[in-house]
């Protein structure tokens, strides 16, 4: 296995494709500030990218879009989100998995043609997206992105001529494409949104006074000050226009079929948010109350491995008795990239970002928790820091399976044979990363972290609730 020494430990972590968020004011009033805003609370879902587009229902209905590469805060200010006049919008925040990092892969989508004018942002990923794109090319479409989001606004588009409404359109795209998707659209009158049949990603309905708001996590509706209404359901189509909302469920496959990703309870969704109705800090809390119950360990303090990890950490405090504490400091003043120190320097690459607190842990039976390991290439050297602090024993608890296969749905797990736990054994990763002891969260478990249901758990066992694509269109990550 090739390991990139140079990463930090939040490299080293699976990464969400993106976020998506969009509003619909019935009363007429500009929308791109609370757009903003929504973004902000789902910035931990894609910091690559982020852009807004914005119409007007009740003027001549031209839309105006600002997107680029960077944070929220970084491509919008207060001028240029008072340029973007409109009652109803989407807006977008970009991880990639499949698509270059580049300008031209941000979004949101806005296609123009002759029904008129198409918003769109799209979290996840298509399994078919190579062969529809091929299709489409031979029939003269001509793309200007490498983003599979761009096949699903074609394809909506499309079937949109041969529709008499646009919800209908999206219905008839939702038959031709294949995999992960949560989709907020705006067409000219309406706000629509989408989630596929086995409802791998997350997408809630909210209101603010006569607003109606689609997210992908609540906490952003937290945020707006918006009240959660409910989540849109696998395979469902919501529609929202001037008479409220409608439902399309002819998509909608049986409970027991669907597939939404374990991960999002895991480590993507913010802990203060809600998933198909349970809360992600409880899901959380409990993955460490199961790691306790079925990986005890004679310690002194339990630690978490900030941010994710804290929650879990809590969990196992709570069930083993053992004290909670904090042993690690998180620079939050680093973006997104720094300039990596030279090979020979590399623990800084960790360090700059992660520092311990050696009043914390000196002399003492430390239990780290971590929500998981991906290629190994930094739980080595955070390890090594609690033992260079004074650490006597470091028992590491991980809140997830060990990662056996890479995902093709939404998630930049990359291929398997960079995992650290593709044929390894568990004894063989603990020598790896320099424990006393390591234990993941037994797979029978996670379940209980969705609440009772259905669940993809894909990259942890090899199976998948759909056949993979033949070939891996993820991305450079993943090669």
């Amino acid at each position: 296995m090739n390991r990139d020494l140079s990463m930090t430990w939040e490299e080293d972590k699976p990464h969400e494709e993106c976020g998506v968020f969009g509003i619909y004011d019935l009363d007429g009033n500009d929308v791109a500030s609370t757009i903003y805003y929504g973004l902000f609370a789902l910035q931990h879902r894609g910091q690559e990218s982020c852009g807004i587009a914005v119409s007007d229902t009740f003027g001549p209905r031209k839309v105006s879009l600002l997107k680029g590469m960077g944070l929220v805060n970084e491509v919008f200010n207060q001028e240029n989100l008072e340029n973007l006049k409109g009652n109803i919008g989407v807006g977008h925040v970009r991880y990639s998995t499949a698509g270059d990092s580049i300008p031209s892969n941000a979004q949101p989508l806005v296609l123009n043609y002759v029904k008129g004018t198409l918003m769109l942002a799209h979290n996840g990923n298509l399994i078919n997206a190579n062969e529809l794109r091929k299709e489409l090319a031979y029939t003269g479409a001509i793309f200007q992105t490498t983003i599979d989001s761009e096949v699903i606004a074609y394809h909506i588009a499309r079937e949109r001529i041969h529709t008499q409404k646009a919800e209908q359109a999206v219905v008839n795209a939702m038959k031709k494409i294949k995999g992960a998707y949560a989709l907020v659209i705006s067409s000219p009158r309406k706000l629509i949104g989408a989630r596929d049949p086995y409802g791998f990603r997350p997408l809630c309905i909210g209101r603010r006074d006569n607003a109606y708001i689609l997210a992908s996590e609540t906490c952003a509706l937290d945020t707006i000050d918006a009240e959660f209404i409910r989540d849109v359901e696998p395979g469902e189509v919501v529609t929202i226009d001037q008479d409220g909302i409608h439902s399309d469920k002819s998509m909608c496959l049986k409970p027991q079929e669907q597939a939404r990703c374990v991960f999002e309870y895991i480590y993507f969704a913010r802990p203060d948010s809600y998933y198909d109705g349970m809360s992600v800090y409880h899901s959380r809390i409990l993955a460490g109350k199961f790691l306790a119950i079925d990986s005890p360990a004679d310690a002194d303090i339990v630690v978490g491995v900030p941010e994710s990890g804290n929650a879990a950490a809590m969990g196992y405090a709570m069930q083993s008795g053992i004290p909670y504490g904090t042993a690690f400091v998180k620079n939050s003043y680093v973006g997104r990239t720094f300039i990596k120190p030279q090979q020979k320097m590399r623990e800084s690459s960790v360090r700059v970002k992660l520092n311990v607190l050696k009043e914390a842990v000196d002399g003492k039976r430390v239990v780290m928790i971590d929500d998981s390991i991906v290629r190994g290439t930094t739980s080595d050297r955070i390890v090594q820091m609690l033992k260079d602090a004074g650490a006597k024993e470091v028992h590491v608890r991980i809140s997830s399976p060990p990662f056996i296969s890479e995902c093709y749905f939404g998630t930049d797990v990359p291929n398997r044979e960079l995992l650290i736990a593709y044929n390894r054994t568990i004894e063989e990763i603990r020598q790896v990363i320099g424990s006393d002891t390591l234990a993941y969260l037994d797979i029978n478990r996670l379940k209980e972290l969705s609440g009772g249901k259905e669940i993809c758990v894909g990259c942890f066992t090899g199976k998948y609730p759909m056949e993979p694509p033949k070939d891996d269109i993820r991305g450079e990550y993943h090669k």
